[in-house]
Formats: structure tokens, C-alpha cells, sequence
């Protein structure tokens, strides 16, 4: 690949080594608005859950009762952990995103710190379906799986108008069953340059009893291509990051398809997720969080920390997920790195408690 393609291949997988800061710089919060009083405490504590990964992404809280354990992909890996509170980490699942043999033409291409090259080859995106039974974007194997509850695996789609997937990445489960899931190039060696692309554009899809539904993308605005993607607490709108530059929200219809696409936020790049007061999180310039209120306030930004050892973590967020029995600790993958926080609000997500009343814009 060219440096410039390998370069986009490195933002848009939020792994841009050169454009962390040399020095060691700790964790902060950094409150804009006095209202992110409300969502995190000023002298809430990062705590690190591991540190030795390929490239973290995509984690999903799974509750049973009192107690749960949290799914995240590991990328560069190929697997799917599981981290619990009670229990080591151990590996979930065995070929996560690629279940192929052809290692050598598999997986778009990303850089370490160091330069070396670094194969975009397992599982992306996680939820959970009504019955808890986990759903993947299997990036390589360019489909949207499920995994029985014996282990075997269900591809729920991998075309569109009869062409295949380049990369489904993240996804998100409305309580209808509905599911919707962005579609990037980074599930093709050479990624929008591949030979074997069939889709001329990246898209986000509804996938609903079955039938799979272009909903937007970036067939008419080339840098556009979505990656994130959200729910609002009352699933009456849906988030979708635009290229590196902004976030849009649509207003959901009743069939689960969307109209009305209006800027929300003027940053991108990866995963979102909501809490229950309608407040979204970004993974905003690689190595932030930012909260930002229903209305589009930027309340309040969470620095993820830098450490300076060689050779160097890549400490970048990826995507997020709230978890816990009570909702409220925020888990973060970044890289190399696995963190949570504990926040003073309750957040969305598979299996959570819900609130009456939630809010949104």
C-alpha cells in the first residue's frame, strides 16, 4: 500500500502513531459545561483491565443477574476475549472476523509504532440480540454473523443487491429485533483499492427479518464513508459518524428506516455510544472521549493517558461500552489497551437496565 493509503488505513482505525505526543501524559478530565457534573465525578480514576493487546475493539456487557463479564475483538488478533471481574482473561472466541486459510492476501493493513505492518483480520463491531446471543461484524469474512448458543455460526448477511460486503465494522440492536451496521473498506487487503471490492461505496445498512436496506453512506460524498454507529436512549434517532470531520443523526421511522440526516457533531472517526440521559461518547482524535449533551453541547472530554515506554502502547479509543449490573462503569478499547471508568449515569446497551423518561433532542 502507498504511505497515503496506509496513513487513512492508520486514522480511521484510530492508530495513528505519529500523531501521539512523545512524553508521558496522564488521564484527565476535562470539563467544559458544569452539567458533565452530573454524568462523572471531577476525580473519577481510569483503571487499566490490560495492556498487551493487538487492537482492541468493539465491546459489548454481558449481564447474568447480579454478575456479567464484558466481549471485546481483538483485531490484530483474530479472537474475541472475555474479561470478568471474577475470573482471568480468557479467549471467547477463535477466529473471530476471518475463519479463511489465505492469511496472505486476508485483512486491510494498519502500522505499530515502530512501523510494522499490522493485519485489520478479526471481529469489529459486538451486540446482543433479544436472546443474548452475540452478533459480529466479521470484517475479513466481509458478513454480520450470530453465534448459536452450541458455538456454530449463522451469517445473517453478507450481500447487498447481490454484491458482497467490503467490511461490515460496527453495530447496534434496536428493541424490535432491527439491526443496523456500517460497512467500511477495511475487511479487503488493499482496502478501497482492492480487487475483489464489490460495493463502489461504503454504507450503513438496516438488516430486519431478514432483508438488508442501504440507508446512506458515501455513494454520493466520497470521504464520507460511515464507521460509528448509535441509538438514542428512546431509539428515536440514529448516530452515524461521517468520515473524520462530523457525526450525523437521523430521525428513525416507524419501519426502522430514516430520514431527515442532520449534522449532530463536528467529529468522527470511530465508535459511539449513549447513556440514558441521551448524552453521546465519542472516540473523537484518536486518543479522546468526548460528551456531548442530546442538544449537541460538547460537555466535558475524557484524555485517554500516553505512557512513555518503548516500544510505545498505542493507547487510542476505539469504541466503548457501559457495563456493570448498574450500568454505570464505562469500558473503553484502545489499541493496546482495555480501561473502564465509573460514571453517575446509567448507559445503553444490550441486556442494561432501562429508564422511563429517557431523555433525547
Amino acid at each position: 500500500m502507498k504511505r497515503l493509503s496506509t496513513y487513512v488505513v492508520a486514522l480511521l482505525c484510530g492508530c495513528l502513531m505519529h500523531a501521539q505526543p512523545p512524553g508521558e501524559r496522564p488521564f484527565k478530565i476535562i470539563k467544559l459545561d458544569p452539567a458533565l457534573d452530573d454524568i462523572i465525578s471531577p476525580d473519577a480514576k481510569l483503571e487499566t483491565l490490560g495492556d498487551h493487546f493487538g487492537l482492541t475493539e468493539g465491546p459489548v456487557w454481558v449481564q447474568h443477574g447480579d454478575d456479567g463479564y464484558l466481549l471485546f475483538s481483538d483485531n490484530a488478533g483474530n479472537e474475541i476475549y472475555r474479561w470478568s471481574p471474577h475470573a482471568p482473561l480468557s479467549v471467547f472466541l477463535q477466529k473471530s472476523g476471518y475463519t479463511g486459510s489465505d492469511i496472505m492476501n486476508a485483512g486491510a493493513q494498519t502500522v505499530s509504532g515502530g512501523g510494522v505492518a499490522i493485519l485489520l483480520i478479526g471481529s469489529n463491531g459486538l451486540t446482543l440480540d433479544a436472546l443474548g446471543r452475540l452478533i459480529i461484524t466479521a470484517m475479513t469474512d466481509r458478513s454480520v454473523v450470530r453465534l448459536e448458543k452450541d458455538g456454530t455460526r449463522t451469517v445473517l448477511a453478507d450481500h447487498y443487491q447481490g454484491k458482497r460486503f467490503n467490511g461490515p465494522n460496527d453495530i447496534v440492536g434496536k428493541s424490535d429485533g432491527a439491526l443496523y451496521f456500517t460497512d467500511t473498506v477495511w475487511g479487503m487487503r488493499g482496502a478501497e483499492k482492492s480487487p475483489d471490492r464489490e460495493l463502489p461505496y461504503s454504507g450503513f445498512f438496516l438488516l430486519k427479518d431478514g432483508k438488508v436496506t442501504l440507508l446512506g453512506g458515501d455513494k454520493d460524498s466520497p470521504g464520507d464513508g460511515p464507521n460509528g454507529i448509535a441509538l438514542s436512549p428512546d431509539e428515536k434517532h440514529l448516530y452515524v459518524t461521517a468520515g473524520l470531520s462530523k457525526t450525523m443523526r437521523y430521525d428513525v421511522l416507524p419501519d426502522d428506516t430514516v430520514a431527515n440526516p442532520m449534522k449532530f457533531l463536528d467529529a468522527g472517526i470511530d465508535g459511539i455510544k449513549v447513556d440514558q440521559k441521551g448524552n453521546v461518547y465519542s472516540t473523537v482524535r484518536g486518543s479522546e472521549i468526548w460528551i456531548t449533551s442530546p442538544e449537541g453541547t460538547h460537555l466535558g472530554t475524557l484524555q485517554m493517558p500516553q505512557i512513555a515506554t518503548e516500544p510505545r502502547p498505542r493507547i487510542v479509543a476505539t469504541n466503548l461500552a457501559f457495563g456493570d449490573a448498574d450500568g454505570k462503569t464505562l469500558y473503553t478499547t484502545a489499541c493496546t489497551h482495555l480501561f473502564r471508568i465509573r460514571m453517575k449515569v446509567t448507559g445503553v446497551g444490550p441486556g442494561l437496565p432501562r429508564l422511563e423518561g429517557a431523555r433525547t433532542q
